[in-house]
């Protein structure tokens, strides 16, 4: 299904590699291909993995997940249309030259379909529990983006900072896109540091729901800094590509761990609530589902079909 040319912007799912996060059950990987073979066929523009190893919340019993690079992998193999795409990885969790690798390897897989999705994390118990160092996660970002731009856009790098190197690195073969996939940074807080690494390094910026209060009106101050870290990199803040993750309600469904108001209702008002995000800036939308189920993917196929009706 071709996604028609009045859609005025692209919405893709958040498929749910979280244990209870499948309206209170657990997706093996033949519901995730399920869903994702239903999210291709009734039009979305691309499917998203988050990248986490645990969730350990006090008073909770924890959630585990499916390693994300894996996933994409079988996803971008299992898939012909939509963007396949990272909500978004963990530079920390990952070498970045051999993040760049895996990302041109998997750029092969889907035919140039990989949405590059990248971030500095923030849930210090996974970090923990897989060994992983928690400090200066910005500043080892900054490194790490360094490396896995140049070795993506470019093919080569020699680089040695304080905390990666990656001499004489060079990318061979290389994937379908001679300059890579999109690089979407992550910086949902739009804190100024990682908004000036956006602005240097990304194609694109994203933050998620919890930082607008899947609101419009939460989003457009977040959207206003990263207009502002866009001029002072002297860069035109129309090249910045913006998404924004959206908590949407299709029908009836178990208590969910996504925080917020979700938007809801007939299928042509949650497209109007989704055409207020693109006329706010907003290029792509990341959206889970409630329930996120393939019954939820399967009732909000009207949704997309309001929308591409303009």
């Amino acid at each position: 299904m071709e996604t028609a040319s009045q859609r005025p912007l692209k919405v893709g799912l958040i498929l749910p590699e979280t244990e209870r996060q499948m309206n209170g059950g657990t997706a093996r990987w033949r519901d995730l291909h399920e869903m994702a073979l239903l999210g291709e066929a009734i039009g979305a523009d691309s499917l998203w993995i988050t990248d986490h190893l645990i969730h350990r919340v006090p008073g909770e019993e924890p959630r585990g997940m499916w390693e994300c690079w894996s996933l994409i992998a079988a996803l971008a193999a299992s898939t012909t249309r939509p963007a396949i795409g990272t909500l978004v990885l963990c530079s920390g969790f990952r070498n970045p030259a051999l993040l760049a690798k895996m990302a041109d390897t998997v750029e092969e897989i889907s035919g140039g379909r990989l949405i590059l999705g990248i971030g500095a994390g923030w849930n210090e118990p996974e970090y923990r529990a897989f060994g992983y160092p928690f400090d200066r996660r910005t500043d080892r970002f900054a490194e790490a983006i360094q490396i896995v731009t140049g070795l993506l856009r470019d093919g080569w790098i020699d680089f040695a900072g304080e905390f990666y190197e990656a001499r004489e690195c060079e990318l061979r073969p290389r994937g379908p896109r001679p300059n890579g996939p999109p690089i979407v940074i992550g910086a949902s807080q739009a804190g100024p540091r990682m908004l000036a690494l956006a602005a240097q390094y990304g194609d694109g910026w994203n933050t998620w729901f919890s930082s607008t209060g899947n609101t419009v009106a939460g989003l457009k101050p977040l959207l206003a800094r990263a207009d502002d870290a866009c001029r002072e990199a002297g860069r035109d803040p129309a090249t910045l590509a913006r998404s924004c993750a959206v908590i949407v309600e299709v029908g009836p469904h178990e208590p969910s761990a996504m925080t917020g108001p979700p938007l809801t209702g007939t299928p042509a008002e949650i497209a109007d609530g989704l055409r207020a995000y693109a006329a706010a800036g907003v290029a792509h939308l990341q959206v889970w589902l409630e329930p996120n189920t393939p019954a939820g993917i399967e009732a909000f196929a009207p949704v997309l079909q309001e929308l591409d009706r303009g």
